[in-house]
C-alpha cells in the first residue's frame, strides 16, 4: 500500500471534486478517509500524489476515473433485513395500511405498491423488502409491485441488479432458512432466485441531479445517506423526494437520523419502537 499523504491543498482541491460530482461532503478531519478509500488507484495508476490523480481524473475524457472515484468514496455499507425495525413497520402497519387503501380505491383492479429505495447500495435493503412482501402473501400474481433501487456507485448496482452476495454478504442478517429459500449457490456464492430478481429494478442515480422520470412512490426509503450531504443539499434532497411521494405515502430514514433541521415537509408518526415519517395532515 501507498505511504503517500494528501497535503491540505490536495485534500482541499479533492474534497470539492468529489462534492461537485457525487454531493458528498468530505469534512476537515477524513483525510484518513480519502486516503484509505483511493490509495489502491494511487499505486495502481503510477501517481506520485493525489493531485496527480485528481488531474488524472479530470482530463479523463471516458470518466472512467470518475465514476472510479465515486464507487471507492461513496460507502456501500449494507446488510440484508439492517436494523430489523424498518422491516417489522413495514410487515405490520405500513404495508397492512397501504393495501387496504389501495385495495378500496379501485376495487377489481390489482392494487399497485411502487417503493423506492433512494440509497440503494449493493441491493440488500430492495431484495430483503421482497422476501418481506412473499411471506406477507403480496405477491406478483395479486399486486403491481414496483420495488425500485438507485444508488450513485456503477459497480453497486451492478451486484445489485445481478444479485450475487459472497458467503460473508448472506451471513450478515440473512437467516439460514431464507437464504435456503430464495438463494441458490452459485460457485462459491449465492445468487438470488429469479422470482425475487424480477421484483426489482435498478438504475444508477445521483440525488444531486434533478428526479426526472421517476414516477410516484407509495413508499420511499432513505437510510443512512444524508450524513454524507451538506444541510443545504439535504433540504433540497428532501424536497425533491416529497415530489415523488403520493400524498399518503410514507417516508423511511435511518433509525439515527432526524429531519428536524433539514425538512419541515414531513411529520413523525410512531408505531411501537418505530418512526416514520408522512405528510401533515395525513
Amino acid at each position: 500500500m501507498s505511504k503517500i499523504k494528501v497535503t491540505p491543498e490536495e485534500f482541499k482541491s479533492f474534497s470539492k471534486y468529489i462534492l461537485d460530482i457525487s454531493g458528498i461532503a468530505l469534512t476537515a478531519g477524513k483525510e484518513y478517509l480519502l486516503e484509505t478509500r483511493l490509495s489502491p488507484m494511487l499505486n495502481r495508476l503510477g501517481c506520485k500524489s493525489y493531485g496527480e490523480l485528481l488531474k488524472k481524473a479530470q482530463f479523463d475524457s471516458k470518466k472512467e476515473l470518475k465514476n472510479e472515484i465515486i464507487d471507492a468514496i461513496s460507502t456501500n455499507e449494507t446488510y440484508f433485513f439492517r436494523d430489523k425495525s424498518p422491516f417489522q413497520l413495514l410487515q405490520h402497519k405500513i404495508l397492512p395500511d397501504l393495501i387496504d387503501k389501495r385495495s378500496t380505491r379501485t376495487p377489481g383492479i390489482k392494487p399497485s405498491i411502487r417503493l423506492w429505495s433512494a440509497a440503494n447500495s449493493t441491493g440488500q435493503e430492495i431484495y430483503s423488502i421482497a422476501m418481506t412482501l412473499l411471506e406477507m402473501g403480496v405477491t406478483p400474481q395479486a399486486y403491481n409491485i414496483r420495488l425500485f433501487g438507485t444508488d450513485i456507485s456503477d459497480a453497486a448496482i451492478a451486484q445489485a441488479s445481478y444479485g450475487l452476495y459472497n458467503k460473508f454478504e448472506v451471513a450478515r442478517g440473512l437467516e439460514p432458512a431464507r437464504l435456503a429459500k430464495y438463494f441458490t449457490p452459485h460457485e462459491d456464492r449465492y445468487r438470488i432466485k429469479d422470482e425475487i430478481r424480477s421484483m426489482a429494478q435498478f438504475k444508477k442515480m445521483n440525488l444531486m441531479e434533478p428526479f426526472t422520470g421517476l414516477g410516484k412512490f407509495d413508499i420511499v426509503l432513505c437510510r443512512n445517506v444524508m450524513i454524507y450531504f451538506t444541510t443545504e443539499d439535504r433540504r433540497r434532497i428532501y424536497e425533491n423526494i416529497a415530489k415523488t411521494l403520493e400524498p399518503d405515502g410514507y417516508l423511511l430514514i435511518g433509525a439515527t437520523e432526524s429531519l428536524v433541521n433539514d425538512t419541515d415537509l414531513f411529520v413523525s408518526q410512531k408505531y411501537l419502537n418505530s418512526v416514520f415519517y408522512q405528510f401533515k395532515n395525513q
